[in-house]
């Protein structure tokens, strides 16, 4: 093989930024990537021949489309929906819709980006990719919700199936919307396959789904205790959200006897030092899900509790802190607040909710990080073990599938400490986590050849 000139760094970050004018999020999740990989395959000569990383950063494909609807007022309404389709080098592309106004081409162009390692990560065959419009279900009605879903579906349907592309839900696509979704697509295709995960277990979903991005997220934190002779026993812990990935991490730490302080929503965060127990979480799940309500009402319910509105919790002293909420919610100046008020190791729930001078700040203090790529991926491996259930037309036992949970979670735990491990035996789980998922991804991309 003839020698390839070696772009570096900077120069291979400047041709991102030339080709994605404007797209922030996904410049800054390519950023987080390529400085680990760069690292990575400087001696590999390989990698750079084939360009695989330019490869990886450049979709496969995106799909965008108009979503027109008729809201309960007879008004016509028109919303834009997509599909970026990032990687299917080791499966069928997988990863979420989002329904929110702040859905643009970027952000979802970061998500597949980030999706790609995740999936790989889980060591299950499947290529990453996302979607979303932005379209907000807030304040919506069921059957306003439904019109969309069945109208986005009807755009989307041509481009996804069992063996090609396999969504799920993500902030603001739960059970109902992929319930919607799901029937629509049944009803175009006349097919019944495994072309959505998190579906109904009426229907072909699996048990433990809801709970696992939440779970997963405090297995890994766990796993990652366990390397400094600890665990959650006793821990104060600090978590961002209120939805489906917040209330499940709370309830996982509660139960390892952890003691959770904080949840949050748009308009701020509720802080209750006697703790957010069993009782309240169940609660905080029927009153933001069946109610639709609002964070602040918390602190009317129970005593002792406070709202604080417009701020987010990083200044709450804990052990631990699950930012579970969304991108870029914890700035370098949280990152240093949560360092210097005892914070010892930190889980994301959500997507890259740490932007870049958070991480390094939390590097830099040496305390337990893990990327969400690592720490999130609970959820789509359960969605992976879905795909397998729909496949072979059967349902596994919860007991099952908790310990496959586990097991999945210890595994990308191992895999980020075998690539992160530096010379003085801190693990640089950010690294760990891009090397491992980009090795996976790049060698199947090598067997391929140039396509």
């Amino acid at each position: 093989m003839a020698l390839t000139d070696h772009v570096d760094l900077s120069t291979f970050m400047e041709g991102v930024r030339k080709r994605n004018p404007g797209q922030s999020e996904f410049i800054q999740a390519v950023q987080e990537v390529a400085q680990d990989i760069y690292e990575f395959i400087g001696d590999k000569e390989e990698y750079h021949h084939y360009q695989i990383l330019r490869r990886i950063a450049e979709p496969d494909r995106i799909v965008s489309f108009r979503v027109c609807w008729e809201d309960d007022n007879h008004n016509i309404r028109v919303q834009r929906g997509w599909r970026v389709q990032n990687n299917n080098s080791i499966g069928p592309y997988k990863g979420g819709i989002r329904f929110h106004p702040s859905v643009t081409e970027s952000v979802l162009k970061f998500l597949a980006f980030e999706q790609t390692f995740k999936n790989a990560l889980t060591g299950l065959p499947m290529g990453g990719g996302k979607g979303g419009a932005n379209f907000n279900p807030k304040g919506k009605s069921d059957h306003e919700v439904m019109r969309f879903c069945q109208s986005f579906m009807t755009e989307l349907y041509r481009h996804v199936g069992a063996d090609v592309d396999v969504p799920a839900g993500d902030i603001g696509v739960g059970g109902r919307e992929i319930g919607y979704m799901f029937g629509q697509y049944k009803r175009i295709t006349n097919q019944f396959t495994g072309v959505l995960t998190g579906k109904g277990l009426e229907y072909g979903g699996s048990l433990i789904r809801t709970e696992a991005t939440g779970y997963g997220a405090v297995y890994f934190l766990q796993n990652m205790l366990k390397t400094r002779g600890t665990d959650l026993e006793g821990r104060t812990a600090v978590i961002s959200g209120s939805g489906n990935v917040a209330t499940h991490a709370a309830e996982k730490i509660t139960q390892l006897g952890g003691k959770v302080l904080t949840l949050s929503d748009s308009e701020g965060f509720i802080h209750d030092p006697d703790g957010i127990d069993q009782e309240k979480i169940d609660w905080v799940k029927a009153h933001k899900t069946r109610r639709r309500g609002r964070i602040s009402d918390y602190a009317k319910e129970f005593t002792g509790a406070s709202f604080n509105g417009g701020m987010t919790p990083w200044g709450v002293p804990c052990d631990v802190a699950l930012p579970c909420a969304t991108q870029n919610e914890l700035l370098g100046m949280d990152a240093r607040a949560l360092v210097s008020g005892g914070c010892i190791a930190v889980a994301e729930g959500a997507n890259m909710p740490t932007n870049l001078e958070g991480v390094h700040v939390f590097k830099e203090a040496r305390i337990l990080f893990a990327p969400g790529k690592a720490a999130n991926a609970g959820g789509v491996a359960v969605s992976g073990l879905e795909m397998s259930q729909n496949s072979e037309r059967r349902a596994w036992k919860e007991a099952e599938l908790q310990q496959l949970l586990l097991d999945i979670m210890a595994g990308i735990h191992d895999r980020c400490v075998a690539y992160g491990r530096t010379p003085d035996g801190y693990v640089d789980y950010v690294k760990g986590a891009n090397i491992a998922g980009f090795k996976k991804v790049a060698d199947a991309m090598l067997a391929f050849g140039v396509v």
